[in-house]
C-alpha cells in the first residue's frame, strides 16, 4: 500500500546519507525545474550557517523581497525547515509538495531512471523548491546541508554564495584536513559568483582562495572588508547571543553587500534589522524554569562547544551543570573536554534517536575529565536533576537534544 507523503518522506531515513547530484539533477528535471523559479544564495561552513541564513532572510524580508529560508536539521516539526515570508509552512503545503515530489520518484523508480530511492535529504530539498516556487518567492537563502560539492542544496546556480566557517566535522565524509574540508565546501563557488567567507584557517583559506581563483570567482574575506566591522558594531547588542555570533553577523553583512551589488537591494536600515531583529531557537536561546536560568545551544561539534564554553565563561562565571548528550559519530571527548572548563557538574541524558550516545556510555567518557557526572537517561529527568542543584544550566551538544526539550519548555510542561 502506498504509504502518505510524510510517511513516504521519513522512511527514506533508512537509507541514510548519499552524496552526488545525479538524484537531484534527475528529480529537479521531472518536477520540471522549480530551483530555477528564483534566484538562490548558498551558505555553507562548519558552524554558524544557519544563524548566518537567518540574518540574512530576516535582512532581505526587512529590505522588502519575498523571501524563503530553507535551513536543516529542524528542532521539533519538520516544518521549520521551509520558511516563507518568515513563516514555517503549513502542514497541509508541506503535504501537497510532498506528494507530488513522492509521485515523481515513485516515478522515476519504476522506469529505471533512478536505480534506488532518493535521500531524506534530497528529497526534502525537492520539496523546499517545489515550496518555493508554489509561493512565487524572488529568492531563497539556502542552508547547505554537509559539505558543499556534492550537497543536494548546490543543484542551484547561485547569486551569490558564503562559508562562515572552517574546522573539524563529519570527517568521514569531507576528509580529514582543514583542506580538504574547505575544498568540498568551496564546491559551492561559481565562476564569477562573489563568495563570501568569514574567519578561516590558514590552510582552509587558502584552499578556498586559490579555488576562486581558478574559477574567477571573487572571493570577499568579512575581515579585510573595513565597510563591515562598523555596521556590525552599529547594531550590538545582536539578536543572538554570544561572540561568535559578531562573526557570522560580518558574514551575513558581507553577503548582503554582495547580493545589493549585484541589483538586489538591500539597504543599511535592513541590514540593520538582520543583525537585531533574527529569531534562531535553540542557539543559547535563554528560559526561566521556576528561577532556574536554562540555556539551550545545539553546539554539537569541538568547534561549537568551544564558542559556548567561551560564552559561559563570561555569562557564568561560577560555573553550569551542563546537561549532555551527543550522537555516536561526535567527537565527544573534544567536546566535554571544552565544555567541562565551565561546567561544576554533568548530566549525561541519552537524545531520543537510535543514533544517540547511551546516557552510561556517554558518562564513562565523560569521567576520564573528573568524577562530577551523573547519568540521567531521560533527558527531562536530567533537566529537572540539573536544575535542582542550584546553578544555571545549559543542554547542549546535539540538536536531537535541544529539539525536544526545547518542545517542553515552550509548552511550559516543566513548570
Amino acid at each position: 500500500m502506498r504509504p502518505p507523503p510524510l510517511e513516504f518522506l521519513f522512511g527514506l531515513e533508512r537509507f541514510g546519507m548519499k552524496f552526488g547530484l545525479s538524484n537531484m539533477a534527475r528529480l529537479c528535471d521531472a518536477l520540471g525545474h522549480p530551483e530555477h523559479a528564483f534566484a538562490s544564495v548558498l551558505v555553507a561552513g562548519t558552524n554558524g550557517k544557519g544563524s548566518v541564513t537567518a540574518m540574512v532572510d530576516t535582512a532581505l524580508r526587512a529590505a522588502g523581497h519575498r523571501v524563503a529560508r530553507y535551513t536543516s536539521p529542524h528542532l521539533v516539526h519538520l516544518e521549520e525547515r521551509f520558511a516563507i515570508d518568515g513563516r514555517d509552512v503549513s502542514t497541509a503545503d508541506l503535504t501537497g509538495a510532498a506528494a507530488r515530489v513522492q509521485q515523481v520518484v515513485e516515478g522515476l523508480i519504476e522506469s529505471g531512471a533512478l536505480a534506488a530511492p532518493p535521500t531524506f535529504f534530497e528529497c526534502a530539498t525537492a520539496i523546499a523548491f517545489e515550496l518555493f516556487r508554489d509561493a512565487g518567492v524572488a529568492i531563497a537563502v539556502l542552508e547547505v546541508g554537509l559539505g558543499g560539492r556534492l550537497d543536494a542544496t548546490n543543484i542551484v546556480s547561485p547569486v551569490a554564495g558564503a562559508i562562515v566557517s572552517i574546522d573539524f566535522d563529519h570527517q568521514a565524509q569531507l576528509g580529514n584536513t582543514l583542506a580538504s574540508i574547505a575544498a568540498e565546501k568551496a564546491g559551492i563557488a561559481r565562476r564569477g559568483v562573489p563568495l563570501v567567507c568569514g574567519r578561516l584557517p590558514g590552510e582552509a583559506r587558502d584552499t578556498i582562495v586559490a579555488i576562486c581563483r581558478e574559477l574567477g570567482a571573487p572571493f570577499i574575506d568579512v575581515a579585510l572588508d573595513d565597510r563591515i566591522a562598523p555596521r556590525v558594531a552599529a547594531a550590538r547588542p545582536l539578536a543572538l547571543a554570544g561572540d561568535h555570533q559578531v562573526v557570522n553577523a560580518a558574514v551575513a553583512v558581507g553577503l548582503l553587500d554582495a547580493l545589493d551589488a549585484r541589483g538586489l537591494r538591500v539597504d543599511d536600515r535592513a541590514i540593520q534589522s538582520g543583525l537585531r531583529d533574527t529569531t534562531w531557537p535553540g542557539r543559547l536561546e535563554a528560559f526561566d524554569v521556576e528561577g532556574c536560568t536554562v540555556w539551550l545551544d545545539a553546539a554539537h561539534n569541538p568547534a561549537g562547544a568551544r564558542a559556548l564554553a567561551a560564552h559561559l565563561q563570561r555569562v557564568a562565571p561560577e560555573g553550569v551543570t551542563l546537561v549532555f548528550a551527543a550522537m555516536k559519530d561526535k567527537a565527544v571527548a573534544e567536546m566535554l573536554a571544552a565544555l567541562r572548563s565551565v561546567a561544576a557538574r554533568v548530566i549525561c541524558t541519552t537524545a531520543p534517536t537510535p543514533r544517540a550516545f547511551d546516557a552510561a556510555a556517554l558518562a564513562a567518557i565523560a569521567r576520564e575529565g573528573g568524577d562530577d557526572v551523573e547519568v540521567v537517561a531521560d533527558p527531562l529527568d536530567a533537566l529537572r536533576r540539573a536544575c535542582a542543584l542550584g546553578r544555571p544550566v545549559v543542554v547542549a551538544g546535539s540538536i536531537f537534544l535541544v529539539g525536544p526539550v526545547r518542545e517542553q519548555l515552550a509548552r511550559d510542561i516543566l513548570r
